[in-house]
């Protein structure tokens, strides 16, 4: 979604949109449509594209903290 590298699915961070409302779904089992990073800098060019609420077909907010937020779910694909 941010930097458009084609990865398999394991390797990427699932976002979903709850309540209207970003949030990271490590499990990948929360409910709706998602949306795929890879890492902490895919989230922060998505963030700036605006490509999260396009991706999850839907107005979406983003909290300040989002990026952080994906960095600590350590799921950094190897480069």
């Amino acid at each position: 979604m941010g930097c458009g590298t084609v990865r398999p699915k394991s390797e990427l961070l699932r976002l979903v949109a709850v309540a209207g409302r970003v949030e990271v779904d490590p499990a990948a089992t929360m409910p709706g449509r998602g949306a795929y990073v890879c890492n902490p800098e895919c989230a922060e060019q998505a963030v700036k594209r605006r490509a999260v609420s396009r991706a999850l077909r839907g107005p979406a907010e983003i909290s300040e903290d989002f990026v952080e937020s994906i960095r600590l779910h350590g799921k950094k694909a190897n480069p």
